[in-house]
């Protein structure tokens, strides 16, 4: 049986995955709307940590697994020589393997060559899940998100020009409704200037124990409503120009589920958005319970 260390989280598409965690908490760990990783201590598991729990697995468990993630929060972070010992662990002992997927940080890719990443695609890494949040430099200083814009684009490049699939999350309302304009806008350009396989689009939630819910509090920040979210989120896919990219707002967080394909769907997107801003319409929003992540 597992046995994970505090609270797990993955992406939406990673939800029959076997999560094995290779590393504990985040080795950022500072950005003010993050709640996930506040109580753990970063350090890497490694080999060893998933040799323990690969060895814990019933016989039929491990013939079944066909997608594994590798939790926490930045299993990028590993040096490359573990991260590859540790895919070749996991393809020899689940045979039925056919991905495997971690979330990634820009600072950590900057200490991995193209040539090395290219060595983990090899080694069968298959995805890797990056936080972009916002391509505006002003609110990525101000979320505490430890880099810039040009850094994000640069990380993703790199990742792209190695051959793995890249998908990116940005944050709807994380300016708020004063730098709406801007943030949908930037992002847009970032985006654009990655082209990525898949982008989520999350909205901005401020739990308790974060300093965004700090800043709610003292009214230092006011969240955005439904439809003002909506408007950002048509702003920003009205200024999205990508070859082929899966486009989806399916995470919990999210009043309205959208999935699509840029830019072959962006015209029924933004129909779907136009007609309920237009109208008001929440009948299709996701209640209300199903929001409190």
């Amino acid at each position: 049986m597992l046995r994970y260390e505090g609270s797990i989280w993955r992406p939406p598409s990673e939800d029959r995955s076997l999560i094995l965690q290779a590393t504990v908490g985040c080795s950022h760990n500072a950005c003010i709307f993050c709640i996930s990783y506040k109580s753990k201590s970063y350090r890497v598991r490694g080999l060893k940590g998933i040799q323990t729990d690969l060895d814990s697995l019933p016989v039929h468990n491990k013939e079944r697994t066909r997608r594994v993630f590798l939790a926490d929060g930045n299993a990028l972070a590993m040096s490359t020589s573990e991260l590859i010992d540790t895919l070749k662990v996991l393809y020899k002992e689940l045979p039925g393997l056919e991905r495997v997927g971690v979330y990634g940080y820009a600072k950590d890719v900057r200490e991995k060559t193209v040539d090395e990443l290219r060595k983990l695609k090899k080694a069968g890494l298959g995805i890797v899940y990056l936080g972009l949040e916002t391509g505006d430099d002003e609110l990525l200083r101000w979320a505490r998100k430890g880099v810039d814009s040009t850094e994000n684009i640069t990380a993703c490049n790199k990742i792209r020009d190695a051959g793995i699939p890249l998908s990116l999350t940005i944050i709807l309302g994380l300016g708020g409704l004063e730098n709406s304009k801007r943030h949908a806008k930037s992002t847009a350009h970032v985006l654009n200037a990655i082209d990525p396989e898949y982008v989520g689009a999350l909205t901005l939630m401020t739990p308790p124990g974060t300093k965004i819910h700090e800043m709610v509090s003292e009214r230092e920040f006011l969240p955005m409503g439904p439809m003002a979210i909506l408007i950002e989120l048509k702003v920003l896919v009205e200024n999205l120009e990508l070859s082929n990219c899966v486009f989806r707002t399916n995470h919990a967080s999210n009043y309205l589920a959208i999935s699509g394909t840029l830019n072959s769907e962006k015209e029924m997107i933004l129909e779907l958005l136009t007609e309920t801003i237009n109208n008001e319409d929440t009948s299709k929003f996701r209640p209300g319970y199903l929001r409190g992540l």
